[in-house]
């Protein structure tokens, strides 16, 4: 990528994502009850061929059906920070660093996973789009000198994270989330069968539950404070989208924890 050319999201990146959110082609179902979905991903040969690198990319779809709460709210949900830390089951650590457009910017999440893996992390620029049909987040990996690997976790990639929220009535909607990443590992066949059957489910259940609490806890909690929406209320810094660049996965340290054996707790499976 050249200096001159912009890092931030256009048009193009939103439809993509959009289409591969209602794709139906090589997904294969892993879970499917009162109302929610996941899928992960299987390649087609045509997509692996000439990817070294294929294998190790994890393509997880989860899908619910909200019938209590609007698609504004849980797109607010999504959005505010300080609300995430009280429903987000995985999330060790979270903070956005810089704004870049009146609808991206530039932040840190790190995250729990399945004991005994290690830990991942990720630096991401993050766009928005609101429009009549929808409620789009993207996310990709980006990589800034201040912001490298840390000590103790494995920087994962993002090639292309995010959600789709469709209104289906007034305080109702179709929630989509989905994460095309590369954790920067070789895993183990539990973890993948455990992030979708398990994980993924109990994340969706968190994120509803989320936006049924979310109208009383923001009506004590700046009410009136939704940057997502109110470019002008942003306090972050401004950054210039040129000092960021796209993350490439060869320039990260893989690990090995294929051969790493679960360790065995209770977990809500329903």
């Amino acid at each position: 990528m050249s200096r001159r050319e912009s890092i931030l999201p256009d048009e193009a990146i939103f439809s993509k994502f959009r289409k591969h959110c209602s794709s139906t082609d090589n997904w294969s179902n892993k879970y499917d009850k009162n109302g929610m979905q996941v899928w992960v991903e299987v390649p087609s040969t045509t997509q692996t061929q000439g990817q070294t690198n294929a294998a190790k990319i994890h393509t997880i779809k989860c899908r619910m059906t909200i019938r209590d709460v609007s698609a504004a709210t849980m797109y607010d949900v999504i959005h505010d920070g300080p609300y995430r830390s009280t429903w987000d089951p995985t999330m060790i650590e979270s903070y956005d660093i810089a704004r870049l457009s009146a609808n991206a910017d530039f932040g840190y999440y790190a995250w729990a996973c399945p004991s005994p893996l290690k830990n991942r992390d990720v630096v991401a620029l993050r766009s928005w789009q609101v429009t009549d049909e929808d409620y789009v987040i993207v996310n990709f990996s980006v990589k800034h000198p201040k912001w490298p690997p840390r000590n103790g976790l494995v920087r994962a990639i993002s090639i292309q994270t995010g959600y789709l929220i469709k209104p289906m009535g007034p305080n109702s909607c179709s929630f989509t989330y989905l994460s095309q990443a590369d954790p920067k590992g070789s895993l183990p066949k539990w973890v993948v069968n455990k992030a979708s059957q398990i994980l993924a489910p109990k994340v969706m259940r968190s994120v509803h539950k989320a936006g049924q609490d979310y109208p009383k806890w923001k009506g004590e909690n700046s009410p009136d404070q939704k940057p997502w929406l109110f470019p002008e209320q942003n306090t972050l810094p401004m950054m210039d989208p040129l000092e960021l660049s796209l993350q490439r996965a060869d320039s990260l340290e893989n690990v090995d924890e294929s051969c790493m054996v679960e360790n065995v707790e209770n977990e809500d499976s329903s």
